[in-house]
Order: structure tokens, then C-alpha cells, then sequence
């Protein structure tokens, strides 16, 4: 960085220095001329995007993907179009950094009535709105920005969150004399009195253990130790599963791959290995509604070794201070004494469900990509039967799986695609997305196609919102939805001479002849996949019911 630089280009700087290099957003008046200096810098991309909400979506899924995302939008009307992805990066840890382009500070300070403001001269009203769903906030101006900015980042990363920063278009401006260090990353506090006494715990319980499971999820992933993780459990040989959540996280070709955990929905294999083992090591394991079919795991605390990101418990003790990379290399030496001993459980991987009829339904869809897809691939499954179906696939080796069911905005992933395929761009992205979710956010399509991405996109068509009509009202108008012409989408966003191609498949024979040419072109593919309107998942079955007896109050505070 230069002896003089402005605010602006510092917060370009923080942002590479973290990996961070595009910038994804919508232009609006109060960040221009920041944009100048984003279109400038040499190590930061701008990726404009279709509205604010798909730019959000994107930064996730390319944070997921990298580590780190950022965004931009304009003050007031930007900001609030973009909270409900940032609400979802909050929920499901995702560290994106939002910056939102305000007016100068002096007419701020002034209190003007401006555009894009509610008229009453308080431009703080946004700011306090994003307090609920981002870590950390700043209000920058010249003087605090260096702090601010820094503050901001570090917490974002520390704690795998969004963060929030306010820039006044005078105050992106404003030059700044000092080049600064480089960035300071908060560390995790470690108490090595804690993490003796949390070892000495799990030394006790496995010591009366007979047989040992572990549970992943999604936070080990998103604190880092996914790779440790697996290498110890290519060593230890133990049982082990993942949440939906997490799915991806471990290696599924390990042959001690059991499958994805559901609670009471899982495979019996699955649900037995589990919860039938003396103890159960979770790691990174957050319980939700959907994705244990209404909180239906039997997995008994006082059995349980639980690491989260920044403490550890043991049954109910609580130890705090104990990172969860700490935690996990301390119980690979206290497990490494306890294994020789424990009853050997044998895997069975669940096979994917046949097509009971011969007909071409979900059974025969989720046959025909798990064939599909390669080491490597970036899987992206929207909320609903495609996220669920997917849950019963065994991803190949390398395979990364990007799924919402926490948060579960519908559209979410058609942008988290693009921001997926932006981040690695060497990479196959396989998106699974329903007709309706396909219909909130499908402008940004037409981003893939102006960028010349490849990904390949499944709309599968069943005529609504399948997922409500499981849940409540099948028949109901309101699940209805107007029926698009899916295959012409493309030339209407903008493709040109062949540049997607846009197939159907109604049978089992045209979805083979679908994939073999997806597989062989190197160019975007969107294949509509026409499947009967009711048919669901079997693990969907049992998540909407669970959820309709939660929603219509029949369920039991002791459940």
C-alpha cells in the first residue's frame, strides 16, 4: 500500500490481505466513487449482480468456498434488500463482510432528508437493524476507520459471521498517511487448565465405553479442523457420520462412512450405528428441526462428547476455552488408548432407494446423479426435495455439498451458485434447484451467462412448491406457481450462439442423454427435469411431518 491512500482503498487492502478477491453488489449513487477505486485495485474484482438479495446469496456461497465473502450495496433500499442473505450467513456461520455505501457524513450530521432515508433525518435506523444479524458494526469515519475496519474483519473471521460497515461517500474519500501493519488474526483462548480437565473427562467416559460412533456437522467445517478431522478418521477407522448440514465434511468413501444422520428419518443402519454406540463424539454439531425430522436424535448427553468452536463438554460438564482444533487433537490421543479394546461395529453403507414402479421419479433422478457427479464437485442443493433427496447420495471423494436447511430461504441457491463457481472457478458446480425456488432469484442466471461460468444447473420441475404441499395444503392454490418455459431462460438472459445448453428430460432415457452431454460440453448447462408433483423424498416425508405437527401445536414439550 502506498504512503497515502484513502479509507476506501484500506478496506480493499484488508479485504485481500484475507483472500477476499471479488466484490459482489449493486451500484447505487452513495457508493460510486468507492466503486472507482474497487475497479482500480488490483487484487479485488467487482461482480455486479442482478439485486442486492442474489449479491448477498453470491458472498455466501463464496465465502463457504473461500473462507471469506464481501459485499456492497447502497444505503437504506440496497442494505435491506440484502439483510434477509445476511440473516442467513449469520444463522449458518458464514463470515461475509457487508459494506454499505452512505450518505456524506456531514449531511448526516445535518440531518438532511435524502433519498434512499426514511425522511426524518436518523441515519442510523439500517445500522441498528443490522446489529441483529451481524457480529460486529462500525460507523466509519476518517478517524476511526484504520480501527474499525480491522476490528470488524478480525471478528468476522474469528467468529465466522457477517460484519457490518457503514462508509460515507466522504469518507471512503478521505486519505489516510500511514501505510498499516499487517493484520492482526484474533486466536481462540486457550486454557490449558480447561483442556486438561476436559481430556481427563473423556479419558473417564470412554474409559467405560465399549464401542465409540463420532457425528460431524457443519461448524467443523466452518472452524477450520475439517482436515484434521479426516485424517484422523482415516486412522482411527471409527463410525462416523454428518448432519445435512454438514454433509461433505468427512470423507464419504471411507469405507467407515455409515451415512447421513436424521434422528428417527435416518436409514436404520445409520440411526443404529449412532445411537446404539456407549459413546458419541460430535464435532461441530448444531441439532435443528429439519434436519433431525422435528429433534428426533436419541443420542442421551450423558454419553456424548460435544466439541463446538470455542468450548467442549463432556456429558454436562462444561469446559470453556477449549477450541475445538485443541479439543479434537487431545481426544485422538485419549481414543488412540481406548480403541484396541472396543467391539468392532460393521458398516453398511444405505443404497440409494430403487424406483418402486419402473417410473421416472425421485428415486430414479437421485440414481442418475449420483452416477453423475465427480471428485471434486461443488454440490449446491435448494431447500426442499432437492436437499433432501441429496441427503441420501454418497459424494465422491472432494466432493464440497452447499445446503441451507437451517435458515432455508428458497432461491438461496441459484446466487450461492454463482458466488460458488466465482470462487473456484476450476471446479465443476453441480446446482439441484426446484422450479419454485428457481422463480425468486433466476435473474441471476443471466450473471453466469454474461461471466461465461459452466456450471450445470438441474430445475427440477414439479409444478409448485412441493415442499409446502407436503407440509400443508397440497391442492391449495397457494402452492401453485406460474409455469415458465424453462429452456428458453437462457437466450432471454442473454446467451448467445450456443453458448448454454438448455435440454429436457421427461423419462429416465432423455435425463441419461441430459448428463451424457453435460458431461462432455464445456459450457453452462440447465437441464429441466420433469417430476411428478407429489412425489418427495422418503426423508422429506418425515421432516414435513414433522414439521406440520410442530406448526399446528400437536407436539409435546418433552419431545
Amino acid at each position: 500500500m502506498s504512503e497515502k491512500v484513502t479509507v476506501g482503498d484500506y478496506l480493499l487492502a484488508r479485504l485481500s490481505e484475507v483472500g477476499v478477491q471479488h466484490l459482489f453488489g449493486v451500484p447505487g449513487d452513495y457508493n460510486l466513487q468507492f466503486l472507482d477505486h474497487v475497479i482500480d485495485h488490483p487484487g479485488i474484482t467487482w461482480v455486479g449482480c442482478a439485486n442486492e438479495l442474489n449479491a448477498a446469496y453470491a458472498a455466501d456461497g463464496y465465502a463457504r468456498c473461500r473462507g471469506a465473502g464481501a459485499l456492497l450495496t447502497t444505503f437504506g433500499v440496497g442494505e435491506l434488500s440484502a439483510i434477509n442473505g445476511t440473516a442467513g450467513s449469520y444463522a449458518e456461520y458464514v463470515p461475509v463482510v457487508h459494506v454499505v455505501g452512505a450518505p456524506p457524513l456531514a449531511s448526516q450530521q445535518r440531518g438532511e432528508w435524502l433519498h434512499h432515508s426514511l425522511g426524518d433525518g436518523d441515519f442510523g435506523h439500517f445500522a441498528r437493524m443490522a446489529e441483529e444479524v451481524t457480529i460486529a458494526q462500525a460507523r466509519l469515519t476518517a478517524e476511526n476507520a484504520q480501527s474499525e475496519i480491522d476490528r470488524v474483519i478480525t471478528t468476522v473471521l474469528h467468529e465466522r459471521r457477517p460484519g457490518y460497515l457503514l462508509l460515507p461517500s466522504d469518507v471512503a474519500a478521505a486519505p489516510l498517511a500511514a501505510p498499516p501493519l499487517p493484520l492482526a488474526r484474533r486466536q481462540a483462548e486457550c486454557s490449558p487448565e480447561a483442556l486438561a480437565a476436559f481430556t481427563a473427562a473423556a479419558d473417564t467416559l470412554l474409559s467405560r465405553a465399549g464401542s465409540a460412533a463420532i457425528l460431524a456437522d457443519f461448524l467443523a467445517d466452518r472452524f477450520g479442523v475439517g482436515d484434521a478431522l479426516n485424517r484422523w478418521l482415516a486412522e482411527c477407522g471409527l463410525p462416523h457420520s454428518t448432519l445435512l448440514l454438514g454433509k461433505g465434511v468427512v470423507n464419504e468413501q471411507h469405507p467407515a462412512f455409515t451415512g447421513t444422520y436424521a434422528g428417527a428419518a435416518s436409514d436404520e443402519q445409520v440411526r443404529a450405528t449412532l445411537e446404539g454406540a456407549d459413546a458419541v463424539i460430535t464435532v461441530g454439531v448444531k441439532f435443528t428441526d429439519t434436519i433431525t425430522a422435528g429433534f428426533s436424535q436419541q443420542l442421551p448427553l450423558e454419553k456424548t462428547i460435544n466439541l463446538q468452536p470455542f468450548q467442549a463438554r463432556v456429558g454436562a460438564q462444561v469446559f470453556n476455552q477449549v477450541p475445538m482444533a485443541e479439543a479434537l487433537a487431545a481426544l485422538q490421543q485419549v481414543v488412540a488408548r481406548h480403541r484396541p479394546r472396543w467391539r468392532r461395529v460393521p458398516v453398511t453403507r444405505p443404497a440409494l432407494p430403487p424406483s418402486a414402479s419402473g417410473r421416472f421419479d425421485q428415486p430414479a433422478f437421485w440414481q442418475a446423479i449420483q452416477a453423475f457427479l465427480r471428485p471434486g464437485d461443488i454440490l449446491i442443493a435448494e431447500q426442499g426435495t432437492a436437499c433432501f433427496g441429496a441427503a441420501a447420495l454418497t459424494l465422491p471423494e472432494g466432493c464440497r455439498m452447499v445446503v441451507q436447511p437451517l435458515w432455508g430461504s428458497i432461491g438461496y441457491t441459484l446466487p450461492a451458485a454463482f458466488g460458488a463457481q466465482v470462487a473456484q472457478p476450476d471446479r465443476r458446480v453441480v446446482l439441484l434447484i426446484g422450479d419454485g425456488s428457481a422463480q425468486l432469484t433466476a435473474q441471476e442466471l443471466g450473471s453466469m451467462i454474461r461471466d461465461g461460468l459452466k456450471p450445470v444447473i438441474f430445475i427440477i420441475n414439479n409444478q409448485g412448491y412441493t415442499v409446502e404441499r407436503a407440509i400443508h395444503g397440497p391442492r391449495q392454490r397457494y402452492n401453485d406457481i406460474a409455469q415458465w418455459n424453462w429452456t428458453h431462460l437462457p437466450q432471454a438472459l442473454g446467451s448467445r450462439d450456443g453458448q448454454v445448453m438448455a435440454l429436457q428430460a421427461a423419462d429416465t432415457a432423455q435425463l441419461h442423454d441430459a448428463l451424457a452431454q453435460a458431461s462432455a460440453a464445456d459450457k453452462l448447462a440447465l437441464i429441466e427435469v420433469i417430476l411428478p408433483k407429489m412425489d418427495i423424498p422418503a426423508l422429506l416425508q418425515a421432516v414435513t411431518q414433522a414439521i406440520e405437527q410442530r406448526n399446528s401445536g400437536k407436539h409435546s414439550a418433552a419431545e
